[in-house]
């Protein structure tokens, strides 16, 4: 059954599971929950107590290039399940969870030029605590379904979708996009993704509110 927990408590946990080795915690989330930003803050908090304890893998690294998109004709669903390299984030979770290399290069996900950044991130094999994030890591359909054993801990960031559309317009706006534009990306992809998150998900071990 999913608990309700806050961040604090979230480290918490953590904290005491690394202990034992190495933990890969899953946040997942809707488009617009925050679900990046609670990632980024749990990360601080640990490595607030103590330097070196927490990286973040981010799903979004492994978004497939527009070079392909456009081809594929997916470039207007780019977000969607199926516009991800989930092999490459399968392949990168096992290497984090072997722990026999000195570091493990990650790509991360530049959103100013809608390109992602291959070896951006290096996360050494002293790290105890992953915490990786994204819309998709709980979805309980191939070939996301895979990665669900690779995670010692799922959390579920949990936003209603009112609260999802006006920051997801307000992300929009800001990028500059007239309105037919907003709407069309709203209504046709992000909260159409937003509910293949809420409503295909495997439940959480964990529920992280974020209202």
């Amino acid at each position: 059954m999913t608990q309700t927990i806050d961040l604090a408590g979230l480290a918490d946990e953590l904290e005491r599971r690394a202990g034992a080795g190495r933990v890969i915690v899953a946040i997942a989330g809707a488009p617009g929950s925050g679900k990046s930003t609670m990632a980024e803050r749990l990360a601080g908090k640990l490595n607030g107590r103590q330097p070196g304890l927490a990286a973040v893998l981010p799903m979004d690294g492994y978004h497939y290039d527009d070079l392909h998109l456009v081809s594929a004709g997916l470039r207007p669903r780019k977000g969607a399940p199926n516009t991800f390299d989930v092999g490459g984030l399968f392949h990168t979770l096992k290497r984090l969870r072997a722990r026999d290399e000195a570091e493990v290069a990650v790509p991360v996900f530049d959103r100013q030029i809608e390109i992602a950044r291959a070896g951006a991130r290096l996360i050494p094999a002293e790290v105890p605590v992953i915490v990786a994030e994204g819309n998709y890591l709980l979805l309980d359909q191939a070939p996301w379904d895979r990665l669900l054993p690779l995670f010692d801990l799922t959390v579920m960031v949990d936003v209603p979708e009112h609260v999802l559309r006006a920051r997801l317009r307000g992300r929009w706006e800001r990028l500059g996009m007239d309105e037919p534009a907003i709407r069309a990306k709203l209504e046709e992809n992000d909260l159409p993704n937003a509910r293949s998150v809420r409503e295909g998900s495997v439940a959480a071990d964990y529920r992280l509110q974020n209202h």
